[in-house]
């Protein structure tokens, strides 16, 4: 989300998709609020080897909690509280999103200044206290929220193409480091997905590159994945509709990210009527496994442009259920 309000990012969140809060991330705070800083300061607090400081290209492990890690705590706690203030009552799904470990391997530093990456056991650790944090952030949804109806988690995870076709490049910038094994990152994404899933959790994964590894994700224990449908085109057809027939939930991205103005339910809705059609899955039975989404986050958006947004993807869900008597009455959407 834009701004570096918690509470009014989290009070048009719940303004516009009542049905379905998340908790709000806001970048625009500085270091400790961006995905990487924010999930480091996660990782800190359950390994003390596992904290982060910053560096002129990014975050560096390093030992112990430091004013960076103190900071992304801090953030994540006002982020935590609005959610909890603005939420009173909700008994709707609850959604949270942490940095996935491959594309945390791909952006920290390790102290000889190459990317975590370069090491194998430093992503399964990056994985194990990852697992670790979630199961402490669920259990601290479920207290904060006690009447939600589900915690819903997300890796994010846009840096994975990248890494399984070794396009990361070293600290060197002459070469790139060498791309990891499919199944490497199958299992290393897995343990994070099933420690979601161990506390009762509903695991998922996005990844907004055109290149997303669906069938990866999905053999990992993704029981949803989060895409950018405008930018990957019909390139994805294929795993999706094996998706579609396997039950993953598909967090379909078709709302632009960013914009001016107003916008209608007619372009996305099409979008995602089209992708059914190429499947040959146009019976409406399929749509019940959507939810439909901005592109990808919020952050670079003007507030007016927010709104828009979190209302389209409501309205784009209402039309392609033929949901009219929640329209009528101001209840939730897709």
């Amino acid at each position: 989300m834009p701004g570096t309000s918690a509470l009014e990012a989290t009070r048009i969140i719940a303004g516009e998709l009542p049905g379905f809060l998340h908790v709000a991330e806001l970048p625009a705070r500085g270091p400790g609020a961006d995905v990487i800083g924010r999930t480091g300061g996660l990782l800190a607090s359950v390994s003390s080897g596992m904290g982060l400081e910053t560096t002129p290209d990014g975050w560096r492990f390093t030992s112990g909690i430091g004013r960076e890690m103190r900071r992304a705590a801090s953030f994540l706690g006002e982020d935590l509280d609005a959610l909890e203030q603005s939420a009173v009552g909700y008994d709707g799904p609850v959604k949270c999103q942490f940095g996935g470990p491959w594309t945390l391997a791909a952006a920290i530093e390790l102290t000889s200044g190459e990317r975590a990456l370069r090491d194998p056991a430093a992503a399964w650790d990056i994985a194990q206290a990852l697992g670790e944090a979630i199961v402490g952030q669920v259990a601290d949804l479920r207290r904060r929220l006690p009447a939600a109806s589900a915690i819903v988690v997300q890796l994010d995870e846009p840096g994975l193409p990248a890494v399984l076709a070794g396009r990361v490049g070293t600290a060197s910038g002459l070469s790139s480091y060498r791309a990891v094994d499919a199944q490497v990152a199958e299992r290393v994404l897995g343990h994070v997905l099933a420690r979601a899933a161990e506390v009762g959790a509903v695991p998922g994964v996005h990844c907004c590159a055109a290149d997303a590894p669906v069938a990866l994700l999905r053999a990992a224990g993704a029981e949803f994945v989060s895409l950018d449908l405008v930018q990957a085109g019909d390139r994805l057809d294929e795993d999706l509709g094996l998706a579609f027939e396997g039950g993953t939930g598909i967090l379909a991205g078709v709302v632009p990210s960013t914009g001016v103005g107003q916008l209608g339910d007619t372009a996305a809705s099409a979008l995602l009527r089209a992708l059914l059609h190429r499947l040959g899955l146009e019976d409406e039975r399929w749509l019940a496994q959507v939810g439909v989404t901005p592109t990808c986050g919020l952050a670079g958006a003007s507030p007016d442009w927010t709104r828009v947004a979190l209302a389209a993807c409501r309205a784009v869900g209402r039309v392609l259920r033929h949901d009219e008597d929640d329209r009528r009455e101001g209840d939730d959407g897709g």
